[in-house]
């Protein structure tokens, strides 16, 4: 615990930083950006409301000392055709049933899908075809609050996220506050394999962003109401 503004106690809470290797993996890992994505037997690799498969930006298994995800598999999968900005529906103080599936004006649907996968033992037969297959390594992180009670500004799973803006949290439909879970930089890039179409207002064409390399913070139901049920807010 430390002291923050006007000598209100802030907690410490346990993170981990994600680093990304530079050898490309080989072979399948539970933690990589792309790679075969490792997802529950009943589970199918997204697709955009355009019709094609999203790509696999990054996965991991979450350490056992973040609270309510712990042993969960996280999966992060974005468009590479569409690249915006997220932008929540709400109605009566909750995001809208399924908003996980809610249009995001003016696309129909997201162009993107977090998931949180319980019982995924077994990679995909198929490998992510755009992402470079890299591998992640997570480390304990001491991520103290500052005066502001902000926390690391770094890719990282757990802590306090670092708020480039007001914060924002949400309520899930089905009635549970959503936790944050996991930070991704602003301008983070992942590498992508040569000779491949840019991705829509990227920031290098060899690699792809997410949500227009805003920095993004995913908020998630601790209840785990469906596999889905996480928010990621953007902010610059």
């Amino acid at each position: 615990m430390i002291e923050g503004d006007a000598g209100t106690t802030r907690a410490v809470l346990p993170a981990h930083t994600i680093e990304v290797g530079t050898e490309p993996l080989e072979r399948p890992a539970r933690n990589s950006t792309g790679g075969r994505p490792f997802l529950d037997d009943t589970a199918e690799w997204p697709e955009c409301f355009c019709g094609e498969r999203m790509a696999l930006f990054f996965q991991l298994d979450i350490p056992a000392d973040i609270q309510h995800f712990a042993g969960d598999h996280l999966l992060v999968f974005h468009c590479r055709a569409h690249n915006d900005a997220s932008d929540p529906e709400s109605a009566d103080g909750r995001l809208v049933p399924g908003y996980w599936d809610a249009p995001q004006p003016p696309y129909p649907r997201p162009f993107w899908r977090v998931l949180l996968q319980r019982h995924a033992s077994l990679p995909a037969p198929e490998t992510e075809p755009s992402v470079r297959a890299m591998p992640l390594t997570l480390r304990p992180l001491v991520d103290t609050p500052s005066p502001r009670g902000l926390g690391a500004q770094t890719f990282k799973i757990g802590g306090t996220p670092s708020w480039a803006q007001d914060p924002e949290h949400y309520r899930c439909a089905c009635g549970a506050d959503l936790v944050y879970l996991c930070q991704v930089p602003e301008g983070m890039e992942f590498a992508v394999h040569p000779g491949l179409p840019e991705q829509p207002y990227s920031i290098g064409a060899d690699t792809y962003n997410l949500f227009l390399a805003n920095e993004v913070y995913l908020l998630a139901c601790p209840d785990h109401c469906h596999p889905a049920a996480v928010w990621p807010v953007n902010q610059n």
